[in-house]
């Protein structure tokens, strides 16, 4: 039996009504109708054909909307059906693209020939789907068939979660790896930076003294030169104190064991400290000819300023490390020798280093091969070269430094924390912002000109003591 299409089937409310509408029409042309075996009046027979009708129309018109409702709930529901598949292919569709991609990088031929395969079939589906639709040939069972759309929909949603997933786990390890990347590229630039520095301060900047004639000697060639100094110490200081933070060194307790009782402004003048006692010792016995390293007899005063001028030339301009290898036994030598010996405490070397090896070869009068002891020969470079210059004046430079707690005077002093120093503090109201905690860089005087002593100015709280009433 040939199966009927749905816009085939007629409602049967229309099938009986056009059976009643035909019965009537043949009545109304007859005319009379014999009842049993009798005759029937025409205007009792039109009644009793009027009731018949009537009760016709009735049934017809009962009949009729809930065919129609239950034929419309039907071709909502196939239709429904027809849009769940519709989804269905499109997120297994949508998953198999997400595949595809994520099958590229790194590339899967496995993977990439998946979901080609995938693509094609839904892509096949759809075409089949359309065709149902479009001869409207629906699914005998729309429930069941949007049951299993709904499953083969979530289905591909969960594929496409996964390879997301797997994708945002690649990315992970990817971003992973740049940041290890990144970290080394760091550590390479900083010891660039580190190297770069270090030879920006070395002799390259002294070209400024360059063409320097003892006869037009000044107090401002002095300055120049300490200037250059004073940078080539903080380099080194702040090299010291970043090996020392590598090394876990407390740097608060550092620096109160070198200025104890300081109240500093900022975390960074911590700083000024390190640099106040690298100066100390680098500094020391600066007024006296090499430093007090010799005890043989100097020239005249005309022949020493004309000896340490010459001194000052030769040094200025020579690479250290082929200077050294020269003369390992000069007085240039023996300086830089004796004061890294009492500037780094086996103490501190041992816990930057993890080591003695340099302060052994110091011992033995040789010179290690490293960009810390690189940094520290650039620096007592230049005090030579200023103690030398020192000596090469007509009045020889003196140098002086400030005592702690002393006023601050403009005329002798600077402060290297500029006018913080000099602002009011709420937390210590009953310190004096004046006073001098410690000399950073000494000071000094060539002949009348005063060149300042660079301090720290601190609060140093006063301790109130008070006397017991009698």
């Amino acid at each position: 039996m040939d199966s009927v299409k749905p816009s085939a089937m007629k409602p049967a409310g229309s099938k009986l009504a056009r059976t009643f509408a035909k019965v009537l029409h043949l009545r109304m042309a007859t005319g009379v109708a014999p009842v049993d075996g009798k005759k029937v009046k025409p205007k009792e027979m039109a009644k009793k054909d009027w009731n018949v009708s009537k009760s016709a129309a009735r049934a017809a018109s009962r009949s009729r909307p809930h065919d129609e409702e239950e034929e419309e709930l039907k071709n909502k529901v196939a239709l429904e059906a027809v849009l769940a598949k519709l989804f269905a292919s499109i997120s297994s569709i949508k998953a198999a693209y997400a595949q595809l991609q994520h099958s590229q990088s790194p590339y899967d031929a496995d993977g990439i020939q998946a979901a080609d395969k995938i693509v094609v079939s839904e892509l096949k589906s759809l075409s089949e789907l359309k065709q149902s639709y479009s001869k409207k040939l629906f699914d005998a069972s729309p429930e069941k068939a949007m049951v299993l759309a709904e499953i083969h929909e979530q289905k591909s949603v969960l594929k496409t979660y996964e390879i997301m997933g797997k994708k945002l786990e690649s990315q992970l390890r990817l971003k992973d790896s740049e940041m290890i990347f990144l970290k080394e590229k760091l550590q390479e630039a900083t010891k660039q930076n580190r190297s770069l520095e270090k030879r920006l301060n070395q002799s390259g900047q002294l070209h400024v003294l360059d063409n320097l004639h003892h006869s037009g000697l000044t107090a401002a060639h002095f300055i120049t030169l300490l200037r250059l100094t004073v940078k080539s110490i903080r380099s080194f200081v702040r090299l010291m104190v970043e090996e020392m933070k590598d090394a876990s060194w407390d740097i608060d307790a550092a620096a109160n064991a070198i200025v104890p009782g300081v109240v500093y402004r900022k975390d960074d003048h911590k700083c000024f400290a390190f640099e106040s006692f690298v100066c100390m010792q680098m500094f020391e016995s600066f007024n006296y000819p090499y430093f007090s390293l010799t005890g043989k007899s100097l020239p005249d005063k005309k022949q020493e300023q004309q000896l340490f001028f010459r001194r000052f030339m030769e040094l200025k301009s020579v690479k250290l490390k082929a200077f050294l290898g020269q003369k390992l036994k000069s007085k240039f030598a023996k300086f830089c020798l004796v004061k890294y010996v009492r500037l780094v405490n086996p103490k501190l070397e041992s816990s930057l280093f993890g080591n003695l090896d340099q302060r052994n070869l110091v011992n033995v009068g040789e010179f290690p091969n490293t960009a810390f002891f690189a940094s520290f020969l650039e620096m007592a470079r230049r005090v030579w070269l200023l103690h030398c210059l020192a000596f090469s004046f007509k009045h020889e430079a003196s140098i002086f430094q400030v005592s702690k707690g002393c006023r601050f005077s403009e005329v002798y002093m600077e402060s290297v924390a500029e006018e913080e120093a000099f602002l009011p503090s709420e937390d210590t109201p009953e310190s004096d912002p004046s006073s001098v905690a410690f000399t950073v860089v000494p000071g000094f005087r060539i002949d009348e000109t005063v060149i300042q002593c660079q301090v720290y100015l601190s609060r140093v709280q006063i301790k109130v003591v008070s006397k017991k009433q009698r």
